[in-house]
């Protein structure tokens, strides 16, 4: 069963503390002039609100512990791993600023400052908005595991393996300068354009699943609809591949053709 006061309590402190970091962050962007330091907020913000569930939940006797433990557990190796990647590649290119970024301020002109405040406050809302799985959760007092549980934990521990390798395939093919100009085809990459972004979703998808164990929990069903949504079509493809057809031309326009946007799978016989 669930109190769904004690899933109210969870999210207002979710939102409030997101908005709350994500304008102290905006200024710290603004006082360093990088707006990038967002995106390892963006990593790091998960575990946070995972760890005030799960002590709130404490505190208050909510839910069943293993399974409060379970979930913060899942939270905290995805989020740590996300942040701190964001966060080594945000001081490789220290003091340059993504490139992301710098093309919005450059869209903006003078309203840039007001444009990175309402983007931070957007990005606050939505990760507070898809720490609702957590919620649930954290004050779900059935004493066992049901099959949904166990299948979104073994869609995670895949979502988890795959966003690793494919970061990691990235990071080496950037180390080495005989790639540089050049768009990484290697491992997964070979496989889709956005390898990293599939597997993000599909930790929504994990979180989601896990959901269904519990009442309320198919409302959830936004988690990954809204993160695929923002993946493609806002912070992730979108942006991510505007920047690479700037930065590699022709060479990423070709794998463009070849290669699947998103899901993993075999490349197209020709590129033309």
């Amino acid at each position: 069963m669930v109190e769904l006061s004690s899933i109210i309590t969870l999210m207002l402190v979710s939102f409030a503390t997101m908005i709350v970091l994500m304008f102290l962050v905006w200024l710290v962007s603004e006082k360093i002039n990088n707006a990038g330091i967002v995106d390892v907020i963006w990593g790091f913000g998960f575990v946070v609100l995972a760890l005030i569930d799960f002590a709130l939940a404490y505190a208050n006797g909510w839910g069943w512990m293993p399974r409060n433990a379970i979930v913060l557990l899942m939270v905290a190796c995805w989020s740590l791993r996300l942040g701190f990647f964001l966060a080594i590649r945000f001081k490789r290119l220290w003091p340059a600023e993504d490139g992301r970024y710098s093309a919005y301020r450059q869209a903006w002109g003078k309203n840039a400052s007001l444009g990175l405040f309402l983007a931070f406050e957007m990005q606050a809302v939505l990760l507070a908005s898809l720490t609702l799985p957590f919620a649930l959760a954290m004050v779900s007092t059935a004493p066992r595991f049901a099959a949904c549980e166990i299948a979104g934990i073994v869609i995670f521990l895949i979502a988890l393996v795959g966003e690793s390798l494919a970061d990691q395939e990235l990071e080496t093919f950037k180390k080495d300068p005989a790639n540089r100009g050049k768009v990484c085809q290697i491992g997964l990459w070979n496989y889709s354009r956005h390898p990293n972004y599939f597997f993000e979703w599909l930790v929504w998808v994990a979180f989601f699943t896990f959901s269904l164990a519990f009442p309320f929990g198919w409302c959830t069903f936004y988690c990954p609809l809204l993160m695929l949504w923002f993946l493609l079509k806002v912070t992730g493809v979108k942006a991510t591949e505007e920047q690479a057809l700037r930065s590699k031309g022709e060479a990423y326009a070709a794998y463009q053709r070849s290669t699947s946007p998103f899901i993993p799978w075999f490349k197209k016989r020709s590129s033309l």
